[in-house]
């Protein structure tokens, strides 16, 4: 099972719906039986609401749930309410976003096509900072808090647990001057240190790779349980949307294979990066 309270309560929702489809109930069903809302044990699956442990017992128990599972799930519920590390940075962490870091901290693979910018798990505090500052949409400590989290994150995936990390980044986004010549020679060295972790891939998509098959930046992330499905993330400016369906994940999968075949290899990324940054080091 995933490690982080959002994995865990994405778990015990999942885990909750199928119980219920396998008993052939309604939402409204469930939740007539139970002196509840049907939009109730709808949240609880959606993991659009909290889930008390006692609700959970109460689900457990109309569901005819052995006591090991009802446990587990328990169990679940309670680690779920735990707070991540990222929620104490306040605005620094949008509401839409800690959902994000909370999938990102527990799983188990890692896939990001990033067409526009350095990857935010490879970017330096300078060059996030002018990121931040672009938006006019957050104070100086706002930014600061968000940078630091963006720091802490690139911890994950420098972990001897860290999750199996494949970048394919396309060639605009290493040529992008953020901030200034000393910026982005930092940032790019920050690239290839990156690039040099056991856990991680890296890729450019070149300028002449031809057509390829994706619109813009997407992640998607894959959990150690089989159980907990695949998802495939994709940002705005103020929400995110998450692609859990699986069509859409192997609609994905398959835009990021075709994406890894047209980008250079690593060993050729790693040379066009080395040779870009010879640029800032004149």
């Amino acid at each position: 099972m995933a490690g982080s309270p959002t994995a865990r309560r994405r778990r015990l929702s999942i885990e909750l719906k199928k119980l219920r489809e396998a008993g052939g109930f309604t939402c409204a069903q469930v939740g007539a039986a139970l002196d509840w809302s049907g939009s109730k044990v709808n949240r609880m699956e959606t993991g659009t609401g909290r889930i008390q442990p006692s609700d959970v017992d109460a689900l457990c128990r109309f569901y005819g749930v052995d006591d090991e599972l009802r446990e587990f799930l328990k169990s679940l519920a309670k680690q779920a309410k735990t707070k991540g590390w990222w929620q104490a940075h306040g605005n620094g962490v949008p509401a839409w976003f800690s959902i994000y870091i909370g999938l990102e901290q527990g799983a188990s693979t890692f896939r990001q096509y990033q067409s526009e910018f350095v990857p935010g798990l490879m970017q330096t505090p300078a060059y996030a900072t002018e990121l931040h500052r672009a938006t006019n949409q957050m104070t100086d400590e706002d930014i600061d808090r968000a940078v630091k989290v963006r720091m802490e994150r690139q911890a994950r995936i420098q972990s001897p647990t860290a999750p199996d990390t494949w970048f394919v980044v396309h060639e605009s986004a290493l040529r992008s001057v953020i901030g200034d010549r000393s910026i982005m020679r930092e940032q790019l060295e920050k690239v290839l240190a990156t690039a040099e972790l056991p856990s991680v891939t890296l890729q450019v998509l070149p300028f002449d790779a031809g057509p390829y098959p994706a619109t813009g930046t997407f992640t998607m992330l894959g959990f150690p349980d089989p159980e907990d499905p695949d998802i495939v993330y994709r940002d705005g400016i103020t929400d995110a949307i998450y692609l859990e369906g699986a069509e859409e994940v192997r609609a994905y999968n398959r835009a990021f294979d075709n994406l890894r075949a047209a980008a250079t290899s690593p060993h050729r990324s790693t040379h066009l990066i080395t040779t870009l940054l010879k640029d800032y080091t004149r």
